[in-house]
């Protein structure tokens, strides 16, 4: 014969602790997932605030985008990245909005302008974005 109803009733609820600490481990990993998100932010946020705006000449090089999807109850999401090489040969990429993203042509020369990791405008050889 099996196992009569009270044995299997009693191995559930000595398990109701291991679940309850398997739950609340994951909020704890939960939250600090978001905090870590947010302290990150805030940190490169007042990182680049503390530097001074630079103008240097610079050369677009590359340009990406990374497509984000949405939940059901949302859209999807593009960011858009460009790469500039300065005359000391040394890259960086910035985000810049889809406006700018798309008035700009790999190739295009002139001054970039941008605080840290900051993005702050290119101006081409003959116009400004």
């Amino acid at each position: 014969m099996g196992m009569d109803e009270t044995g299997f009733f009693e191995e559930l609820f000595q398990d109701a602790p291991v679940m309850a600490l398997f739950m609340i481990m994951i909020f704890i990993f939960v939250i600090s997932g978001f905090a870590y998100v947010i302290i990150k932010g805030l940190y490169t946020w007042n990182s680049n605030n503390g530097k001074e705006l630079l103008r240097e000449s610079a050369k677009l090089v590359t340009k990406r985008t990374e497509i984000g999807s949405g939940s059901e109850d949302s859209t999807g999401f593009t960011s858009y990245f460009v790469t500039y090489e300065f005359t000391d040969g040394r890259r960086e990429e910035f985000e810049v909005s889809g406006k700018v993203y798309g008035l700009q042509v790999e190739g295009d020369q002139g001054e970039l302008s941008y605080q840290g990791t900051r993005f702050k405008g290119f101006q081409r050889q003959g116009t400004s974005l």
